[in-house]
């Protein structure tokens, strides 16, 4: 049986702006590493960008952020800060190089930034103020604003996950270079490793949380001393 899910159309009108590429996070200017691996040859075509992309999403950060989003948005709806606080923690650390983490941290402040300038909400706010100087990584970011407004964590979460792959494909179109239609195919053969990614989040404990991506960790850990970079991960 198919499953369902009601969305209030204002929600979703939210969700599709937080996650546009429109929105100003600065989304574009990362990588993940991809372009030290197109430069060294490790991806050359639309099938090895799937690949990659894929790998990520199932065993590196995509995967890690998918279960941190579900989780913070658990607490955030139950309003447990302090266990919403320890998730923030936790994937301020989970990051495998220092431009991952980079990327992680500056896109989750500009989307709390932005969001609270256009779309005012006192529990954004209160949660500002309590992390002080502790910035917050985009999935725990994001899911708190999703929580707070209602939308469904498996809506929030699928969307997420096709907007961090998303991103990595317009990277990989850039980079190898794709046509944009070789960039919108591999999206389309992406769609599941997304939606399978995301319902193994719903379902994962933290403390089954982990990583097996060292391959993406060490083009990452490159790309900080590449000579030539579009690229600021």
């Amino acid at each position: 049986m198919a499953m369902t899910m009601t969305i209030d159309p204002g929600a979703l009108y939210r969700l599709m702006a937080w996650l546009s590429p429109a929105y100003p996070v600065g989304g574009f200017s990362y990588s993940h590493g991809l372009e030290f691996a197109v430069e060294h040859g490790l991806v050359k075509d639309r099938i090895g960008l799937v690949d990659w992309i894929g790998w990520i999403l199932e065993r590196g950060a995509g995967h890690a952020d998918g279960v941190l989003f579900a989780r913070a948005h658990e607490a955030a709806s139950i309003e447990d800060w302090a266990e919403l606080d320890a998730i923030a923690d936790l994937a301020q650390a989970l990051r495998g190089s220092a431009e991952t983490a980079l990327e992680s941290r500056q896109q989750g402040e500009a989307f709390l930034s932005v969001t609270r300038r256009a779309w005012p909400d006192a529990v954004l706010e209160s949660w500002t103020q309590r992390r002080g100087e502790n910035e917050t990584a985009l999935c725990v970011a994001v899911a708190l604003a999703a929580a707070t407004a209602g939308i469904p964590v498996a809506a929030a979460l699928g969307a997420y996950l096709q907007a961090f792959a998303a991103n990595l494909v317009s990277a990989g179109v850039r980079l190898i270079p794709l046509g944009q239609t070789d960039g919108q195919l591999a999206l389309a053969e992406l769609a599941e490793t997304v939606a399978e990614t995301a319902r193994h989040a719903l379902s994962c404990p933290l403390d089954r949380l982990g990583t097996a991506a060292a391959g993406v960790d060490w083009t990452s850990m490159r790309h900080e001393t590449q000579y030539t970079r579009l690229f600021r991960s």
